[in-house]
């Protein structure tokens, strides 16, 4: 499992921004389908809440990625 790592430098980031950030997702109108699609997890359990705020030490899954949060 190949896992990229995002550097935040705020306290948290949203679900679906980093769905879009990292481009999982080409909108927001995706990202929120994609969660709710039950396609997302989040520390290996399915994700349904959008705006879930993700903080260092998180790993998301989707479409066969693993990205886990870290702070700068």
């Amino acid at each position: 499992m190949e896992m990229t790592a995002v550097v935040i430098k705020e306290g948290f980031i949203e679900l679906c921004s980093l769905l879009k950030l990292e481009n999982m997702a080409s909108s927001g109108g995706e990202a929120k389908q994609l969660i709710s699609s039950g396609l997302v997890r989040v520390n290996g359990e399915l994700e349904s809440r959008k705006r879930r705020k993700l903080v260092p030490g998180d790993v998301v899954e989707c479409g066969g990625r693993h990205v886990k949060i870290a702070v700068e």
